[in-house]
Formats: C-alpha cells, sequence, structure tokens
C-alpha cells in the first residue's frame, strides 16, 4: 500500500477531515494517510495529536519525518494559502509527487516561485478547485465562449477560486484586465479576456448555489449548475496524479487564477476601476 504524507498549517479542518476516506476509497484500499504534520493545533476543535489517533495517522514532528516516509505528499491548509510556501518548501525538492490544496498561492509571485522550485527538483506539482472537475462543467463546449456570468457562495478569499477555476479552464489564460463591480458583502469582478471576452464572478451571499450562464459568438446561451459529486471526481484525479505522476492541470492556469484572485484584492479598494494584469506565461 502507498502511502501519503499530510502537511497542514492545523490538522483538524474539513479537507484533512474527509480526504483520508475517499482517497482509501478512490484508490480501491492501494493508498492511505499515513503520516502527518501539522504547524499548530487548531483553535477550536482537536489537537493535532487527536487528530491522528481519530484517524489512525501516525504523527511527525518535522516535515522532514513526513516526506522520509512517504510516497506521495499533500501539503494542505487550505484556508491559509500564505502558509503554503513554507509549508511546500521541502516536499517540493523531494520528487515525489505533490499536491498543493486551494488556494494555490496568496499572489502571483509566489505561485511563480512555487512551480519554479517544483521543475529545478523535477517534483511532479499541481493545484486546483474541486469544482473544475463538475461534470456540468467538463460537459460545456469550449469554442466560441464569448461571455460567462458567474454565481457561488462564500466570502471573496476562500471561495473566488471555486468560480475563477472553472472559468480560467473554459476561457484560457490570457486575461487582460479586471474590474471589481461589488460590495464587500457582495463581492464582483468583471473579467476581460484576449479579444474583448469577458467573465463576471458574484458573490452575492449565503445559500446562492454556484451556477454559470455561457454566452457564445453565435448568441446562444447555455445556463449549467454543478449538481454532480465533483469532489469525488477531483479526488480520483488525485490517485491518478499520485499513480502516474502526471499533471491534469497546466500550471500557467493556476498562477493567472492566483492574479485574478491578488489583483482582485487590489481591485476591492478601487471599484470600477480597470486594474491590468500580467501577461500570462
Amino acid at each position: 500500500m502507498k502511502k501519503i504524507g499530510f502537511i497542514d498549517y492545523f490538522l483538524d479542518e474539513w479537507h484533512a477531515n474527509q480526504y483520508p476516506g475517499w482517497i482509501k476509497d478512490a484508490s480501491r484500499g492501494k493508498m492511505e494517510v499515513a503520516f502527518a504534520y501539522a504547524v499548530k493545533d487548531a483553535e477550536h476543535g482537536m489537537t493535532n495529536r487527536e487528530w491522528c489517533a481519530k484517524h489512525d495517522v501516525a504523527w511527525c514532528d518535522t516535515i522532514e519525518e513526513v516526506i522520509a516516509q512517504s510516497d506521495y505528499l499533500i501539503v494542505l491548509s487550505p484556508d491559509n494559502p500564505e502558509q503554503h510556501e513554507a509549508l511546500a518548501e521541502l516536499p517540493l525538492v523531494s520528487g515525489k509527487p505533490t499536491y498543493v490544496d486551494k488556494t494555490f498561492a496568496p499572489d502571483r509571485a509566489a505561485a511563480l516561485r512555487l512551480f519554479e522550485r517544483a521543475r529545478q527538483h523535477r517534483t511532479p506539482l499541481y493545484s486546483s478547485s474541486a469544482l473544475r472537475y463538475a461534470d456540468e462543467y467538463g460537459e460545456i463546449e469550449r469554442a466560441g465562449i464569448r461571455v460567462i456570468a458567474s454565481l457561488g457562495p462564500g466570502s471573496f478569499e476562500n471561495y473566488s477560486i471555486h468560480q475563477i477555476e472553472p472559468v480560467v479552464a473554459l476561457m484560457g489564460t490570457d486575461v487582460k484586465r479586471i474590474m471589481f463591480i461589488g460590495t464587500e458583502a457582495a463581492p464582483g469582478l468583471l473579467i476581460e479576456f484576449a479579444g474583448g471576452r469577458q467573465a463576471t464572478i458574484q458573490q452575492p451571499g449565503p445559500g446562492c448555489p454556484f451556477m454559470m450562464a455561457v454566452n457564445y459568438d453565435s448568441g446562444t446561451c447555455r445556463v449549467v449548475q454543478p449538481v454532480s459529486d465533483y469532489f469525488q471526481r477531483f479526488i480520483r484525479d488525485l490517485v491518478a496524479f499520485f499513480e502516474n505522476g502526471q499533471v491534469s492541470v497546466p500550471p500557467a492556469e493556476t498562477v493567472a487564477i492566483m492574479s485574478i484572485i491578488e489583483n482582485g484584492r487590489i481591485a476591492a479598494k478601487q471599484p470600477y476601476r480597470w486594474i491590468d494584469l500580467p501577461e500570462s506565461r
């Protein structure tokens, strides 16, 4: 059985609580989360050692111990992306397939550094929002998309990625500029792609489902709402990545997504003004 190591900011969080069982099921028992390290205990909930005892995972005192004993690595900290660069520093020189949970990095520069470190040490690396794997989004015809209007719940800091990721997957990385068009309570972004193509990302508040309307050059429109079990599709993709080391999400897309999020925070301080984005690479 292949062993997976968790590296987290604190272990008692939703992703860490769900992934072990999902991975074991998706791999048909061929993989298991066996080792874990975290920087600190959760402020509310189980301590790291209590979490390990509950999930039958061996606690490690250092990241080095996790890496040495694991075949594959997952850097978690889903709600604290500012921790990812430090947590991934050693995993990315290990050469072992490494997944970094959403949101990949706090900004474009950090994203580029992470991918460059992985490249230099030939460490397979990727990151993604689970929403990328929704069956409904996968069935959308990409050719001829002119405008996307996307809706979803949550705060901008940790939930905007769940809309931006599918949009970039559908429209590409050639993002030209963005404008904040929302409010503090209901964030919104207007994103302009090459050729005048546009997408809007809006977060009206609690209870709003993920959905999008897709407009084509032909004038037709398709409305989709993901109701499939996209988390299970993501986990199957993660297991396949560990098995073959093949990355399914282009790094350029991840970098573009981080750039949109970073500049979205800047744009929120000056609504209704365009902010140019760096050229994709």
